[in-house]
């Protein structure tokens, strides 16, 4: 076993007699302080960041963090994989066995779970300190200071609590030294035909447990509000291992079977249930809730409300807030909660890799499973009584694709949007700071599908200026034009079959062209093709080219005068927001203000529209495009690079901006 872990430290108590377990109800306090709200992360001044983006194949972990090595194509096992449907459980196997409720009774339970014996039990992620059996293992770390952490990351706050969400208790002997071990975790009611089921991690289950719905830390064990409830029977899939950090770990999720309370009373009949959905993807909005005993004396809940993202190579994805100490192993992450009611929709729980935690065991970094096909084929099992009997071996099931974190995406220089792989799909083109050029391949819905280099780290991307995608020089593909910081102007033809090499220079170093800031293609005027190019030059003015091809840049109208207000636009991109006949362009000024000039083409930029005031959030827009992402094959989608690294699309953009959703999650 590793000397070091992650969300839970062991308590070891020498075992004296006949040690039992757990039911029962009582009463809570209600009155418990607040700290200030959670907030979700505003995006901000973008931090220090490397010069460079970090490598698709660095091992270092989440945010610079040791963590899970990065693989493209993780190792598995060579067993059956993820069933492509949850079978009825009918199937599974013989009824399971219990496994402790049956010779332990409340008395016993009440008897043996001292206030100082819940006070100090631990989460179990964490193993013993090796050679002092009575002292706790180290928690996790808090946040270091520098720019790998985000300085407006959530912090986990203090709340009454949830009926259905509780703690389990547990303990156990370990067979070679006699120790006792009593653990602790998080875990809430879910919904089951008899009542009586909670869902936690799997590193939480076994031994003799309780689980004590609300529980508060003020009270005895048969003074709690809403009971307690001894756990029969663990179902956990067969094929896990304990705080693993190879891919059987996004099997980390158990449930557990209660016994009626010693007034005959089932948990869900006392204290409602959540309902189980499958996890949506790897981008998710959730709410957090657990109980950080190790960092709270008063073993108060908590709850964050965060953004998933993928966990990379496994089926897992991660989240960050302050304070999820050791003791919320197993907790819930809510999709949506009725706070009145005290149930929600459950999407995820805290576990998997290394218990749920980087290994560095810091408090801001958690990991869910993917609540798949193997999590509802063990919950079928569950709610039926029957043995998992999963076979031998462990096969990931294909991981959705995902573009990464903020963390790398805020080293996305230069976006340019097309049709580059000729299949009618919108793509995207990103140039990175470390001149590396990356090819995202639409999937047509508004999300991508896999993702391909078209220039190594180093390129004369590095100084590429500006650029945009357009059909200049027809073929089947879109084509790219770059402006570099010399002046020279490529055209590359079909860049998604030719690649970003060669091409035809169209401007040489030390043209005027050094002094466009922004080039942005579009139908300005020749309406039927993406073969114009609208220019705003250093010094304000602004040109629309119209028929640009690889003979030259077709003829040339001004739009905007030198020294025109328009030295102040930031950033510019167009697409058709309005159905018009020309294309309009989008404008995000140095004050943070957002216009949409409507029907740009050779006889002005077109009537002006006001989309964002000034000193609005998009102040933090770093880098935009617009392009046809969705299945409506309408080029009004709008891409945006955020100073966090947050990358979303807004979808149908008209004279206001349209739905976003989220790419890639802030760092």
């Amino acid at each position: 076993m590793p000397t070091s872990h992650r969300r839970i430290s062991r308590l070891v108590v020498l075992a004296a007699g006949t040690a039992l377990l757990l039911t029962g109800e009582g009463s809570l306090a209600q009155a418990q302080a607040k700290v200030p709200a959670a907030t979700a992360a505003p995006r901000l001044s973008p931090a220090t960041v490397p010069s460079v983006r970090p490598s698709a194949g660095t091992s270092a972990g989440p945010s610079g963090e040791p963590g899970p090595p990065r693989s493209a194509n993780p190792s598995t096992g060579t067993g059956t994989g993820e069933p492509s449907a949850s079978p009825s459980a009918s199937a599974s196997g013989p009824p399971a066995t219990e496994t402790g409720g049956g010779d332990f009774s409340d008395e016993d339970a009440i008897r043996f779970w001292t206030p100082e014996r819940m006070a100090s039990a631990t989460d179990p992620a964490q193993p013993a300190q090796q050679g002092d059996p009575s002292a706790k293992a180290s928690v996790r770390r808090a946040a270091p200071a520098g720019p790998s952490v985000a300085a407006d990351m959530p912090t986990a706050e203090h709340f009454l609590g949830l009926k259905s969400v509780g703690t389990i208790f547990t303990y156990d002997t370990d067979p070679t030294t006699q120790r006792m071990h009593a653990h602790k975790c998080s875990a809430s009611v879910v919904e089951s035909p008899g009542h009586n089921l909670v869902l936690t991690a799997g590193h939480c289950d076994g031994g003799k447990a309780v689980f004590v719905p609300m529980y508060a830390a003020e009270y005895t064990l048969d003074k709690q509000t809403f009971g307690f409830y001894r756990v029969s029977t663990w179902f956990t899939d067969n094929r896990y291992v304990h705080e693993s950090k190879q891919p059987v770990s996004d099997l980390d999720f158990s449930f557990g079977r209660l016994e009626p309370s010693k007034s005959g009373k089932q948990a869900q009949d006392v204290v409602g249930a959540n309902t189980l959905a499958r996890t949506p993807g790897y981008l998710n909005k959730v709410t957090m809730v657990g109980y950080p005993s190790s960092h709270d004396a008063e073993d108060h809940p908590v709850r964050c409300p965060t953004q998933t993202e993928a966990l990379p190579g496994f089926y897992q994805i991660q989240a960050k807030c302050h304070g999820m100490w050791g003791g919320t192993s197993g907790g819930p992450w809510f999709s949506h909660v009725d706070w009145a009611k005290g149930t929600g929709e459950i999407i995820g729980n805290v576990g998997g890799y290394n218990g749920g935690g980087n290994d560095a065991n810091v408090d801001w970094l958690t990991y869910s499973p993917m609540h798949g096909d193997w999590f509802f084929r063990l919950y079928d099992e569950a709610k039926n009584n029957h043995v998992p009997q999963h076979g031998r071996t462990y096969d990931q099931p294909p991981l959705p694709y995902s573009m990464g974190g903020g963390e790398t995406w805020s080293h996305a220089k230069l976006l340019a949007s097309g049709e580059y792989t000729g299949d009618g799909k919108g793509d995207l083109i990103v140039v990175w700071t470390d001149g590396e050029v990356t090819l995202y391949t639409g999937d047509g819905n508004g999300g991508f599908v896999g993702e391909r280099r078209l220039a190594a780290r180093h390129s004369s991307f590095q100084n590429a200026k500006s650029l945009t995608g357009g059909d200049f020089a027809g073929g089947t593909g879109s084509d790219l034009l770059v402006v570099f910081d010399s002046g020279e102007v490529r055209l590359l033809p079909d860049v998604g079959t030719k690649g970003v090499d060669g091409g035809t220079r169209l401007a040489d170093a030390g043209s005027v062209w050094s002094h466009a800031d922004q080039i942005v293609g579009g139908s300005f005027g020749t309406a039927k093709y993406v073969s114009d190019l609208l220019v705003r030059w250093s010094d304000g003015e602004v040109t629309d080219y119209t028929a640009v091809g690889d003979k030259g840049f077709g003829t040339e109208h001004q739009l905007a005068k030198r020294e025109s207000a328009w030295k102040d636009a930031t950033l510019v991109t167009a697409g058709d927001f309005t159905g018009g006949n020309n294309w309009d362009t989008l404008v995000r000024w140095s004050d943070g203000r957002v216009s949409q000039f409507q029907e740009t083409g050779p006889g002005g930029v077109g009537n002006e529209v006001h989309m964002a005031s000034a000193g609005s959030i998009w102040s933090h827009d770093s880098v935009m495009t617009a392009g046809s992402y969705d299945s409506n094959g309408w080029p009004d989608d709008l891409v945006v690079r955020w100073s966090d690294g947050e990358t979303t699309m807004y979808n149908h953009t008209g004279a206001a901006f349209g739905t976003e959703h989220m790419l890639v999650a802030p760092k």
